[in-house]
């Protein structure tokens, strides 16, 4: 997945400015002024037909007229007009433009409204057009003898939309911006601000600081009200982006482009819809790794989204706010649920050096404020900092003999700037606090202006490293503005209110987490032979076309069971599996399908594990598992506590087992229905408006182990079990510590079951619904009963699931290499378990191996450098590694070859290592010939290197497959090598 060049938006020498929509010109008159007054250093020329000037800036009559191709071009036309003015913009060369559509912007039900021909006034007009299809304005003009003509510089109708609809007008715009290479950020944006370049390309009301933050919104309203709320608090932006009704340049462009922007130290979002998933995704979670994300989504009520923008973002039907929610966590951005929430992030984030861990350390001259502060800590999952016993005795010795003693640090109402100063000094010395929070609250002993500078003046000296994040909260409002704008001049983040000032501080804790999540090394899988991919296959191409139509998609209850096993999630009807003693006594004997006897002994061993007191009647935790459909985000995987902790399947799609009101076909003849929507006429239960219930908790997949037990955290099966571990832990008796001790297991285990039935989801792209009604786990096994699959007929051929949002492991590339010596490597894709793999083979690599790889002497690979190695997304980076067959993980890894693709998609960077234990046999001339064959698969048109100038076995390798090489003129150690690749 490749973003194409934002350049010409950020970075434009020259802007035409198209007026080719607004009699009056009122809106192509304020872009004038504002990029102007922004004190934009490029030429800027307006083409209109209706005047010779514009804001003292001299108009061409046309786009055929401009004197040169813009790199910029910002419009002011109804849509109606927008693709033919992109066309013709394109065939000049320009790189990018901005629709600013004089017919009206807005969101949600406005949007709707006008897609359907509902809303009133000009909009309207401009759709439905007036006497004889013409636009009423032109019609009036051409009365009066003054017929003008539009931007293209030709005669006729500027704004009439005729019969086609407000989508079709977009796609329209955005074909015509792909055919010419040109991006384009609308139709209905309020423009762009880049305030560092001095570029105000807006109908924005007033211009912005320049910061380090960057704003990105699809709502208009949304980023002159940030831009308000920003100025007197003194924040700044780098960009502020309205994308509009996104036709072509989305989400996921931004977050490519801002995530390497150097000017740009964290990332706002305000999203509506997302346009395009797996973009999305891939671009989320390349910038969640090198900065802060934080995103508030509106929308989050059903009947909202239904009346909502999300038509607008490719045509789909409305995601679930839960869809949304697992899709943000995923990609490890941080979300807020209330614009002020997102200021308080700003606030935080504005900071030139934030420490991101949670505990706080609360001072201050009011002892209320400082226990509200404490309590909105505690309430969001942080923790109080603990005094070391030298940072007590010190704080004696300049505190009056009343002070506190503890966190909080009560100062007393009297605390003047010299006592702020003397505590500060020594709790920035403070190794157990991540940040100090400091109040103030206004006082009549003591001068709030006071207490502020000597905050400024010992937060000087403290760029030391490792010192606590500094925050302050001087509580109230006329006292306090002076201090709260010298805060800001200093960089040092103010809040209004001690729960703001708190929420502010768990955000960036949170984000910690967020990134620690991304880096973490999920365990090996277990050694065994599942899954059977072609047997769960040939198990669907098994079944007739017309068999499929008669059955609406639908499995039998006993294919659902065989299309589990192959899976290695045992199966067993309701019957078997509900009466675990029935299960035993039939444990051995001969059953219709083979699986069915694995899962009544199953369920025998299940029903011995088993303890009273446990988390189901039997003895064995109980769960439903299920795959849900979501417009937008394609399979999820859902995960809930069983039994009578289960919402109803009218409301969520799934159930307790024992109704079948919601699902269409007879028990009794084995036939089971998901309810989908998926479109083969299955129909009900799940939808896209699946309410979760407050334990359950959906996932995106692929899964790995760690991201299976992550998912189990969020459902309440956790809560449970850690109830029943404090309950073990006080008998501290030889069967309690074996109850704890099964529950671990029993997790594991149900872990290894969410792996599973991901695996099948990425196998099978015609999966639509799953539903386990109860999966009874405990650290013996699994059995599954009642399993309830609906399957898209015309899907089941496929083999590559386009519907996931994040590319699942490329099983089309692995590849087995027979060596000389009898043995047989497996080249694949890299892995996140392969973390521990690949710091051994870098640790066996002789100093001279280590420099001609890397460069410079290197003895280990660190987690965070292995992790961003092996945890890579498929959509735009590749690495493919030649390992011992078996487990990822605990495989011995001999070579390794990398791709990294750039900006544009049409160049990547390769790198390559084999072991010294394994050179001569030809191997390192393999792994480059592949990933050459990779590159030019994925349309890659150029592969290029950098080799140090002895390397002399590398640039051999690189002369035989046709490298062009070129000693680097700003380091003559380094030789570039080049390939051009011809793509099929």
């Amino acid at each position: 997945m490749f973003y194409r060049c934002l350049d010409g938006f950020f970075n434009p020498g020259s802007i035409a400015l198209v007026d080719a929509g607004d009699p009056r010109g009122r809106a192509a008159g304020v872009l004038a002024r504002n990029l102007i007054k922004g004190g934009f250093k490029g030429t800027i020329t307006p083409v209109t037909a209706r005047r010779r000037s514009v804001a003292g800036l001299r108009a061409v009559a046309d786009v055929a007229a401009l004197p040169h191709a813009p790199d910029l071009a910002v419009i002011c036309a109804p849509l109606a007009a927008l693709p033919a003015l992109i066309e013709a913009l394109g065939e000049r060369g320009t790189l990018a433009a901005v629709a600013i559509s004089t017919d009206g912007g807005g969101s949600g039900e406005q949007r709707q409204q006008r897609e359907q021909g509902g809303e009133d006034g000009q909009d309207k007009q401009w759709a439905q057009g007036g006497q004889n299809g013409q636009n009423p304005q032109d019609q009036q003009r051409e009365q009066e003898g003054q017929a003008e003509q539009d931007g293209l510089g030709r005669p006729g109708r500027l704004g009439g939309a005729g019969e086609s609809s407000r989508a079709e007008l977009r796609d329209a715009a955005r074909a015509a911006a792909r055919r010419h290479g040109l991006r384009l950020i609308g139709p209905d944006s309020l423009g762009l601000l880049v305030p560092g370049r001095r570029l105000n390309a807006s109908l924005a009301h007033r211009p912005a600081l320049a910061g380090n933050l960057a704003f990105v919104a699809q709502s208009g309203a949304m980023v002159n009200a940030v831009i308000d709320w920003a100025e007197p608090r003194g924040i700044g932006f780098s960009h502020l982006i309205s994308l509009g009704d996104m036709a072509d340049v989305g989400f996921g462009d931004l977050l490519d482009h801002l995530a390497g922007d150097p000017g740009t130290r964290g990332i706002l979002l305000y999203v509506e819809a997302i346009d395009d998933a797996r973009h999305f995704m891939s671009a989320g979670r390349a910038a969640a790794r090198m900065k802060p994300v934080i995103v508030v989504k509106a929308g989050r009520c059903a009947d909202l989204r239904r009346a909502g923008p999300e038509d607008t973002a490719g045509g789909m039907g409305a995601s679930s706010d839960a869809a949304y929610d697992a899709a943000f966590r995923r990609a490890g951005l941080l979300r807020v649920y209330r614009l002020a929430e997102l200021f308080d992030a700003a606030s935080i984030l504005s900071t030139p050096r934030p420490r991101c861990g949670d505990r706080l350390l609360i001072l201050g001259n009011a002892g209320g404020m400082a226990m509200l502060a404490a309590d909105e800590l505690i309430h969001q999952g942080g923790r109080l900092a603990t005094l070391s016993e030298p940072t007590r005795q010190a704080l004696a010795q300049r505190l009056p003999a009343a002070w506190s003693r503890t966190n909080p640090v009560y100062l007393g109402a009297d605390a003047d700037g010299k006592r702020y100063r003397a505590t500060l000094e020594i709790l920035r010395r403070e190794p157990a606090a991540d940040a100090l929070l400091v109040l103030h609250c206004p006082s009549a002993l003591s001068s709030a202006d006071e207490a502020a500078q000597a905050v400024i003046d010992t937060a000087g000296p403290a760029a030391t490293v490792g010192a606590p994040l500094l925050l302050t909260c001087w509580v109230g409002e006329c006292s306090m503005q002076h201090a709260r704008k010298a805060f800001a001049a200093q960089g040092i983040p103010s809040f209004d209110t001690p729960e703001h000032a708190v929420r502010g501080f768990m955000y960036l804790a949170r984000h910690q987490r967020n990134q620690q999540m991304l880096t973490e090394t999920p365990p090996s899988l277990p050694d065994e032979d599942y899954p059977h991919r072609e047997q769960a296959r040939a198990l669907l191409q098994g079944i007739a076309a017309e068999d499929w139509t008669a059955r609406n998609g639908r499995l039998s209850v006993d294919e659902s069971g065989q299309l589990l096993s192959a899976y290695g999630i045992e199966w067993a009807p309701t019957q078997l599996a509900g009466d675990a003693n029935m299960a035993a006594q039939q444990a051995g004997a001969t059953t219709a399908s083979p699986q069915v006897g694995r899962s009544t002994a199953t369920a025998a061993a299940l029903q011995q594990a088993g303890r009273p007191g446990g988390t189901t009647a039997n003895g064995t935790l109980a769960l439903t598992l299920g795959v849900v459909d979501d417009p937008r985000f394609g399979p999820l995987i859902l995960a809930g506590p069983g039994g009578n902790h289960l919402p109803s399947r009218c409301a969520t799609g799934w159930g307790t087992g024992g109704d079948d009101s919601c699902w269409p076909g007879d028990a009794a003849s084995g036939e089971t229905g998901c309810g989908t929507g998926c479109g083969t006429g299955c129909g009900t239960g799940f939808g896209t408006d699946y309410a979760l219930d407050a334990e359950a908790a959906l996932g995106l997949p692929p899964l790995n182990l760690r991201l299976a037990h992550e998912l189990l955290s969020r459902t309440g099966i956790l809560r449970r079990l850690l109830s029943t571990a404090r309950a073990s832990a006080k008998a501290l008796d030889a069967k309690a510590l074996e109850a704890r001790a099964l529950d671990a297991a029993a997790l594991d285990a149900a872990a290894l079951a969410l792996v599973r039935l991901s695996q099948l989801v990425c196998d099978l792209p015609a999966m639509r619904a799953l539903t386990i009604d109860a999966l009874l786990v405990t650290g013996h096994g699994v059995i599954a009963r009642d399993a309830r699959v609906c399957i898209d007929a015309a899907a089941v051929a496929a083999t590559n699931n386009q519907r996931l949002a994040i590319r699942p492991y490329p099983r089309e590339l692995e590849q087995k290499v027979p060596l000389g010596d009898g043995r047989t490597l497996l080249l694949r894709p890299i892995l996140p378990e392969d973390e521990p793999a690949l710091q051994e083979a870098v640790a066996g690599l002789t100093p001279e191996e280590a420099r001609l790889r890397f460069f410079a002497p290197m003895r280990t690979l660190s987690h965070v450098a292995a992790a961003r190695f092996t945890q890579i997304d498929y959509d735009r980076d590749m690495a493919l590694v030649l390992a011992d067959p078996g487990v990822p993980g605990r495989s011995r890894i001999h070579g390794v070859v990398s791709l990294n693709a750039g900006a544009d998609g049409r160049s990547a960077e390769y790198a390559v290592l084999v072991r010294h234990d394994m050179a001569g046999m030809g191997l390192g001339i393999l792994l480059v010939r592949r990933i050459i064959e990779y590159a030019r698969q994925r349309g890659i048109q150029e592969v290029v290197g950098d080799v140090l100038r002895d390397n002399r076995t590398m640039l051999k390798l690189c002369k035989v497959l046709g490298f062009s090489l070129q000693r680097d003129p700003e380091d003559l150690d380094i030789v570039k090598v080049r390939l051009s690749i011809e793509t099929p």
